[in-house]
Formats: C-alpha cells, sequence, structure tokens
C-alpha cells in the first residue's frame, strides 16, 4: 500500500493522471503590522502563478483581529483561490472567531475542521483542513489518563483527529485530495527541532486517517526548523492509551 507525503512547508503534489495543480504553500507567517509591507509584496507577486494558495497556520503573531487585517489586505483582490486553517498563535488570545471573520471578508476560505473543493481546469481539488493539536510520538505519548486537565488535551486532539477523519470522506470522490493542518502528523517532519519539544509539535494519532484514506498530499506547519519531507506510513493504526 502506498504511503503518503507529508511536507513541513510545501511542495508541489504528485500527479494526478490527467491533471496538474500548482500550489503555493505557506506557514507560520505571522503578520503583524511589522511586516504588512512584505506580507502584501509576497501574495502580489505570487498571485496569478499558481492555481492554489494554501496556508498552514500560525497566519498572526498574537491572534489579534488587527494582524489578521493585514493577511486580509494582502489577500483581497487576489485572483488565486486562497485556503488556510488556523495555528496555535491564532488562538492566543482567544479571538479566533473574530479573527476568521475578517479572513473570511477578504474571501480566505477557512477550513479548521472543515472541507472545501476548488476547481482547477475541470479537476476538482478537495482540501480537507484542521489545525491539529499535541500528543507526541511514539516512546512518548500524550495516555489519555490521569488528571482531567491532561485527558482534556488528548480529547481536544481525538477531536481534530475525527474532523480529519470526516474531512476526508466528504473529499473522497475528488480526484486530488489535499490535507492542510498546522501540527505535524509524523516526527519525520520534525528533525532538526529539539526532540524534547516534538510532543508539542504534534502527533502519530493525526497520522491515522491519512493512512486510513490516503490523500495525494498533506501540509502542515509549526515546525521552523523541521524537515522538508516526511511519510506517513499507510500500515499505521491508532495507538493504545499508556497507563
Amino acid at each position: 500500500m502506498p504511503r503518503s507525503r507529508v511536507d513541513a512547508s510545501g511542495t508541489p503534489p504528485p500527479d494526478t493522471p490527467g491533471a496538474k495543480v500548482k500550489i503555493a504553500a505557506a506557514g507560520d507567517i505571522h503578520c503583524s503590522e511589522s511586516n504588512r509591507e512584505e506580507t502584501a509584496r509576497a501574495f502580489a507577486e505570487i498571485d496569478g502563478t499558481v492555481d492554489l494558495i494554501l496556508l498552514a497556520g500560525d497566519l498572526t503573531t498574537h491572534g489579534e483581529p488587527e494582524q489578521a487585517a493585514v493577511l486580509a489586505d494582502a489577500c483581497r483582490d487576489l485572483e488565486t483561490p486562497v485556503v488556510s486553517v488556523l495555528g496555535n498563535h491564532d488562538w492566543h488570545v482567544n479571538r479566533a472567531g473574530e479573527l476568521v471573520a475578517v479572513l473570511e471578508e477578504a474571501g480566505i476560505t477557512m477550513i479548521d475542521r472543515k472541507s472545501t473543493i476548488k476547481s482547477v481546469d475541470g479537476c476538482d481539488v478537495g482540501i480537507a483542513g484542521i489545525k491539529g493539536f499535541v500528543g507526541g510520538f511514539p516512546g512518548c505519548n500524550m495516555p489519555d489518563f490521569g488528571e482531567p486537565s491532561l485527558r482534556a488535551i488528548y480529547a481536544e486532539t481525538g477531536e481534530e483527529v475525527h474532523a480529519l477523519d470526516e474531512g476526508l470522506q466528504e473529499i473522497a470522490t475528488c480526484p486530488m485530495r489535499i490535507v492542510l493542518m498546522h501540527y505535524a502528523p509524523t516526527h519525520e517532519t520534525l528533525e532538526g527541532e529539539p526532540q524534547g519539544i516534538w510532543a508539542f509539535l504534534g502527533t502519530d494519532r493525526l497520522a491515522q486517517p491519512i493512512a486510513e484514506h490516503r490523500p495525494d498530499l498533506v501540509l502542515h506547519g509549526h515546525a521552523h526548523a523541521g524537515t522538508f519531507q516526511g511519510e506517513v506510513a499507510a500500515a499505521a493504526r491508532p495507538t493504545s492509551p499508556i497507563h
């Protein structure tokens, strides 16, 4: 059974018979007034040269709606569709609802725990999106055990996993399918980051629906010093909690 590619920062998807889609992908752009001009210039330069722009979260510095307006202004008049999820920075001040409203008003398609289908030259490109969450990888997995606060973290990750599974089911008939997320579903793309923080950068629990549905491409952010590409084995199965 084939394995699904996972990129930390972005690469064109593998060929699908009869269709080619050119993607610009980025994460952790951390918009604020200090990088307004740089942000506007970058999006203006890429507009029209690709079919889709995909953003893998951490769109803002601290989650302020005013910071989201920097990205909104850069994308408002673009011809190229922009699809995005949120990252941990975008939740920092707990105003994510306001932030999303600012971005959607500018025409950005936000797909946290959702999916969307974009038509590119007659080819339906399905994109399933989640933020993802923490939990660790083999050898250091957070269990569903102990204090309620820790079990709540485990449960929130489970909700992200469930949402990704549902999103991939919704786009199952698309000839090209992409997962867009913030946290990492594999430790392979975290190589380069200190191993002691891997549990805060993602979890292999997020790999379960990827392994089952086998999308063409998975894009994530969050790991600033990670490895450009990794893989999720199709043989992966849900892990048992450690008690």
